[in-house]
């Protein structure tokens, strides 16, 4: 009787970390799973693919989608381990992640979970005493192998346990990526992204306005979604103007709309769409036409008229709109 191969879970971002690790695995013989989560926070193409899609096919990979959503939405409000430099949750988000690899790991009786991190890497998450109180707080201690750092670090029980041959591993660590990115080419792995983060989280001026919005109590995974498209204005009701940037995003907010939202176009010139939210009032929506006009190749002119609509025929109807000055427009900018 052949002795049971070997299996393990990969966490595959797509990212070219998680790649190697992946590659670093299958040239030991190891059965992989990947696992991939998605959240609110992804960046993936238009399509809503990622590398980990790409890399799972070009190696005929099994990969399985996990999602974290309100669940997910509620450790990014609130995480017991604090923030990165932004509003991403990195230590919290790894714990989540990790503690559903266990789950998957235990449905699939895999031998172990690894990753691509890299001691050192990101300041926040891959430092030792991170790595070490993620896997305890996930239940996943000792049971984590970091292919790319692990003669850096404790032999895992995959490795006491003669699974992997700790001697074919690596010893990366810091935040430079000329060693993977010198691997990957020696592995003729080259199709793969750049270094940037695939996180809305760590991004600055999304991180701003994620806050404003759960400030409003704006909580929704909609509403989260929503936060990707287009320019974004907060009236003094509190209610919210969202005009689109191109036809790309006035296509996405009419399709995100709700049948008795308010949306707002100049007739007869190109220009934004734009998407009234809230409790509203015949002053928001004059507020939101002037915005909308604000938006239009046409804004020199002094009025322009809008047309105004939801799905009731009875709510259907075009204003004259002054368009906003710079200095005026600003004022309502998130």
């Amino acid at each position: 009787m052949a002795p049971k191969k070997t299996k393990a879970v990969g966490l595959l971002s797509g990212g070219l970390d998680s790649m190697l690790a992946v590659r670093l695995m299958l040239d030991q013989d190891v059965e992989v799973v990947c696992l991939n989560m998605k959240t609110p926070f992804c960046l993936c193409d238009q399509e809503g693919r990622c590398f980990s899609d790409s890399m799972a096919e070009k190696h005929h990979l099994r990969l399985v989608r996990i999602y974290g959503g309100k669940d997910y939405l509620e450790i990014v409000k609130k995480p017991k381990h604090g923030y990165g430099k932004n509003m991403n949750p990195c230590i919290d988000c790894r714990i989540y992640l990790f503690a559903r690899a266990r789950e998957f790991l235990e449905k699939e009786k895999a031998d172990f979970v690894f990753t691509g991190e890299v001691l050192g890497e990101r300041p926040m998450s891959q430092r030792l005493d991170a790595m070490r109180l993620i896997e305890r707080e996930s239940g996943l201690a000792g049971k984590v192998l970091r292919p790319l750092s692990a003669r850096l670090l404790e032999a895992t029980l995959p490795e006491r346990e003669g699974l992997v041959d700790r001697g074919r591993l690596l010893s990366i660590q810091g935040r430079s990526r000329k060693p993977q990115m010198a691997l990957a080419q020696a592995l003729s792995l080259n199709d793969y992204p750049c270094p940037a983060g695939g996180c809305l989280l760590t991004d600055q001026n999304f991180a701003a306005r994620l806050k404003e919005s759960l400030d409003h109590k704006e909580e929704s995974l909609r509403e989260v979604f929503l936060l990707r498209l287009g320019r974004h204005f907060r009236l003094p009701s509190g209610a919210k103007v969202i005009a689109g940037r191109n036809e790309l995003e006035n296509n996405k907010l009419m399709l995100s709309s709700r049948p008795e939202e308010f949306k707002f176009t100049v007739k007869g010139y190109k220009s934004t769409y734009a998407l009234l939210l809230g409790e509203v009032s015949p002053e928001d929506r004059e507020m939101a036409a002037r915005i909308c006009a604000s938006y239009c190749k046409k804004k020199d002119k002094c009025k322009l008229t809008v047309k105004i609509w939801t799905q009731d025929p009875e709510k259907h109807e075009a204003v004259e709109a002054v368009p906003l000055g710079a200095s005026e427009i600003v004022k309502y900018r998130i």
